[in-house]
């Protein structure tokens, strides 16, 4: 699967490209800022994109009108096919958000339902109750998720919906030629749905990768040999930034052990996991470390640790924004051009590092060294060997340890490394040392 090797870049659409936060009506070609970021993306080492929702939707993108359209505000489907050919002719892969859980209330089939109550065709397309009403008052309750009833559930055992939803990404992949999807809350879709639809990426023609949104629990639930791919590692996103805040390692370690470690019931081996410092739902990274100086660590354990790494628009040079009740519209900016600074160099080359090594793309993992503030773990994949090596302190710390090799190559910078029963790590560093 593509997706083992990859280097993940996370763009939100609707707030990149400045659009109105409700939907206008109005069609204006704003997915064309996305490609002035091509280069940038490119340069970072990232070599899939990631795309938050694009089709027609009520406001945010995860409340939709149309499966089937580009949202207005974007611009068109001819617009969304262009840059995914620009990005594939780059060799960037595309994956797009997927909303199957619920829809907007200007949803086409949830507005028939409105219009025509039981006389609709589609009304056991959602939970409805006849004898109930909104607070909108449409005549009829339904099922809202999580409480929030501007967002319709859809019936996933009603095998219509079923058939539509399959029909949809056969859609996408014959007219935008898309590479994935990204499962929106996936933590709440049918185990069956999740089968039918492993079962049709299993047999659609082409390698396309299916990942899910999950928070937390046994990520076994959604992610399988006949279930999704992978799915997005929350448990290791808390203890990254909470690990380095309240300067002990052993919480993000000792989740990576569990996750990962040599023993036979640890959870999630031979699994690809998709690990980020931030994303459209979170405190920016910038924002959320206690010390700034942490922040090149957060991203070097991010792409050194097991899993698929995925940056944030934005948070490869230290963009800050603070999640905040009332809406995300603040962590999703509108954007005119990238920025590029000595964080971003820094990123780029943990992005080099990690699509160029085996053993950081698919090796295992054992922990050397681990202390509240400094960190030395193994990587392995056939022959090779990388060492991923943190010091979260200001000041040097020689850690101690047997690697069975006298030098390594840091994966950084280049440089030759000697290894004598261990080696000083600078304070704030980062190194990715390849054993020689």
């Amino acid at each position: 699967m593509w997706a083992e090797n990859a280097v993940f870049y996370q763009m939100y659409p609707l707030g990149l490209c400045g659009a109105p936060r409700e939907n206008d009506g109005k069609v204006v070609h704003r997915l064309e800022r996305i490609e002035q970021w091509i280069g940038h993306i490119e340069k970072l080492g990232a070599n899939a994109v990631y795309l938050s929702p694009v089709f027609e939707s009520d406001s945010h993108g995860y409340d939709t009108r149309d499966y089937r359209a580009v949202d207005c505000r974007l611009g068109t489907n001819e617009d969304l096919r262009r840059l995914v050919d620009r990005l594939h002719a780059r060799g960037v892969r595309v994956v797009l958000d997927a909303v199957f859980n619920h829809v907007g209330r200007g949803f086409w089939a949830f507005r028939d339902v409105q219009e025509k109550k039981w006389d609709s065709a589609f009304k056991d397309w959602f939970y409805v109750n006849f004898d109930g009403d909104s607070a909108w008052h449409d005549g009829f309750w339904y099922e809202g998720w999580e409480g929030h009833y501007e967002l319709v559930k859809l019936n996933l055992r009603n095998p219509a919906v079923v058939d539509y939803l399959i029909d949809t990404v056969r859609f996408w992949i014959d007219v935008f030629d898309i590479d994935g999807l990204r499962l929106d809350v996936a933590y709440c879709l049918e185990p069956e749905f999740l089968r039918r639809l492993r079962q049709f990426a299993d047999t659609c023609g082409r390698d396309f990768f299916l990942l899910g949104e999950t928070l937390h629990g046994d990520y076994n639930r959604w992610m399988g040999d006949s279930l999704l791919h992978s799915v997005t590692n929350y448990e290791c996103y808390k203890g990254l930034w909470s690990a380095l805040n309240s300067r002990n390692l052993f919480e993000i370690v000792h989740s990576l052990k569990r996750q990962f470690g040599p023993e036979p019931w640890t959870l999630y081996k031979g699994r690809h996991l998709l690990c980020f410092a931030d994303n459209h739902d979170t405190t920016r990274a910038a924002s959320i470390l206690n010390d700034k100086n942490h922040l090149p660590l957060l991203y070097g354990l991010v792409f050194g640790m097991p899993g698929i790494p995925c940056v944030y628009y934005g948070s490869e040079w230290g963009l800050e924004a603070k999640k905040e009740p009332g809406g995300d519209w603040n962590l999703r900016p509108a954007i005119e051009t990238p920025e590029w600074n000595a964080l971003t160099d820094q990123i780029a080359a943990m992005a080099k590092a990690h699509r160029e090594s085996a053993a950081l793309c698919r090796g295992d993992f054992q922990e050397l060294v681990l202390t509240n503030l400094q960190t030395v773990f193994r990587r392995r994949a056939g022959a090779e060997q990388v060492l991923v090596c943190i010091n979260a302190d200001a000041n040097p710390f020689f850690a101690r340890f047997d690697c069975g090799a006298a030098e390594a190559t840091d994966l950084l910078t280049g440089r030759t490394v000697r290894l004598d029963g261990g080696l000083e790590l600078e304070g704030y560093s980062v190194k990715y040392l390849k054993t020689n």
